[in-house]
């Protein structure tokens, strides 16, 4: 489980800029701007983790409990929420109601792992969603261009496996992109530049964490 600092952001789109070499850095922008609503300890819930809240909720649309919560930690309800795991001595860095500052998080080099939820793309066929190669184009072929092929074997097993990659609902789905490096920190507008994609369209909620699989995380 990954448990480095993180925020939660909404991704904004992409933009580019010229480093101090005079190359192109292409990246996406991701608007902070989270608040610690609740912490979470060992003590009394038996782990640690923030929880953070990103937006704002008309209270007409806040039902009782979150309610109370938002009331008794200060704060005007949030339209999305969501805990981090940290450790204990990370967790005790914050307080409640405090803003998650981008630069206090992440500093410019430092490799990140981005999630985010994907494009939905509806109902395709193995060509789109899995890449097939699709059926040959002669030989007497006709209405099979993009079919999948076989699905199974005659006698055995005599049923078709599962698991197998057919067609079916494609996108929409949670996705992280690992080691993805920080271009930019801008903390005055809660902004990240991130370099490279993110999975989702622009106003998906983003999850920026420390990258789980590189040592020390800055790019040497």
């Amino acid at each position: 489980m990954n448990q480095h600092p993180g925020i939660l952001g909404k991704k904004l789109g992409m933009t580019q800029f010229f480093d101090e070499k005079g190359e192109v850095v292409r990246c996406t922008v991701v608007h902070a701007g989270c608040v610690v609503v609740a912490k979470r300890t060992q003590e009394k819930d038996g782990y640690s983790a923030l929880v953070l809240g990103l937006g704002e909720r008309k209270e007409k649309h806040t039902n009782k409990p979150l309610a109370g919560i938002y009331k008794k930690a200060g704060q005007t309800p949030k339209r999305l929420l969501k805990e981090i795991r940290l450790p204990a001595e990370e967790v005790a860095k914050y307080e409640v109601g405090e803003k998650v500052a981008v630069d206090k998080v992440f500093k410019v080099g430092q490799f990140v792992d981005a999630q985010g939820r994907t494009r939905g793309r509806g109902f395709t066929g193995v060509m789109r969603r899995w890449s097939f190669a699709g059926g040959v184009g002669s030989h007497g072929t006709h209405e099979y261009f993009r079919h999948g092929g076989s699905i199974g074997t005659n006698m055995t097993p005599g049923r078709t496996l599962p698991g197998l990659k057919m067609p079916g609902h494609y996108g929409d789905e949670t996705v992280t992109i690992l080691n993805l490096k920080i271009a930019k920190l801008i903390p005055e507008d809660d902004l990240v530049l991130v370099e490279g994609g993110i999975p989702g369209a622009k106003n998906t909620i983003i999850t920026l964490r420390g990258a789980v699989k590189k040592r020390g995380g800055v790019k040497a």
